[in-house]
């Protein structure tokens, strides 16, 4: 089975304008900020991976911000 398209999974044009303005207010790694580093953000994370629940998607409260190198030890991409 073939993975959706990032559009098809929510991550169109609305979804950049809100990650854009997210980082513009939470610039840092979340990540990295608990460890007393401060590192800048690349990319919003889904806290609870979302799964296609359109309201979890766009629940500010499930959304942190993380360096590429945090978000990929976390969803295991770096691997």
């Amino acid at each position: 089975m073939r993975r959706r398209t990032a559009c098809q999974r929510g991550y169109d044009r609305q979804w950049r304008g809100a990650r854009l303005e997210w980082i513009k207010d939470h610039p840092l790694c979340a990540s990295c900020l608990a460890a007393g580093k401060y590192v800048p953000a690349d990319v919003v994370d889904h806290i609870t991976p979302h799964r296609g629940d359109k309201r979890l998607f766009w629940d500010e409260g499930n959304w942190q911000s993380l360096c590429k190198p945090c978000h990929d030890k976390k969803t295991g991409a770096g691997q």
